[in-house]
């Protein structure tokens, strides 16, 4: 890579009220990525050399630097390890408008926390580039897996209230 070329990342932690298998479904799971990711396609494999591909709407608004936002989010499969981790490689995100911005690597870690029916989810993104696109994508997903995560942790709250609901209305 050239002289200029940064190496960036974004790194988030959060706990999540499930045992890590479920958290680890809601990464290939079509219609968990569709409620939480709020995806409109998604083909995933969880498997090594599996493909790993989403894809969401395109924004009606647009970025000063990046043009619309939504377009696709695709990589491989490089390492599964079920209800623990995996690891993508050669992840591009296509935007709707322009050239991809890649490669990049995401690494997503599930431990398990206090009784087991929790997990410590570390979601860590990361890439090699330059210029204005590269830093302007990394400086958008810093909050967007901020957000995007927030959305899980929702989802697996409610989805547990569903749950408890369901589970009194038959007692």
């Amino acid at each position: 890579m050239a002289a200029d070329s940064k190496i960036l990342d974004v790194t988030r932690t959060l706990l999540i009220q499930a045992p890590p298998a479920r958290v680890m479904a809601l990464f290939f799971n079509e219609a968990d990525l569709k409620s939480w990711w709020q995806v409109t396609k998604a083909f995933t494999m969880p498997r090594p050399l599996g493909p790993y591909a989403v894809e969401w709407e395109s924004t009606e608004f647009k970025d000063d630097v990046l043009g619309r936002l939504g377009g696709s989010f695709h990589g491989t499969v490089i390492d599964f390890r079920p209800g623990a981790s995996f690891f993508l490689a050669d992840v591009y995100w296509q935007p709707p408008d322009g050239d991809p911005i890649g490669p990049m690597a995401l690494d997503v870690q599930c431990r398990p926390h206090g009784n087991g029916r929790q997990t410590m989810l570390t979601v860590k993104q990361s890439g090699e580039g330059e210029g204005a696109r590269f830093e302007r994508y990394f400086a958008i997903m810093t909050r967007g897996w901020e957000g995007a995560l927030d959305e899980m942790k929702n989802f697996v709250d409610r989805e547990i209230e569903r749950t408890k609901a369901t589970r009194e209305s038959r007692a």
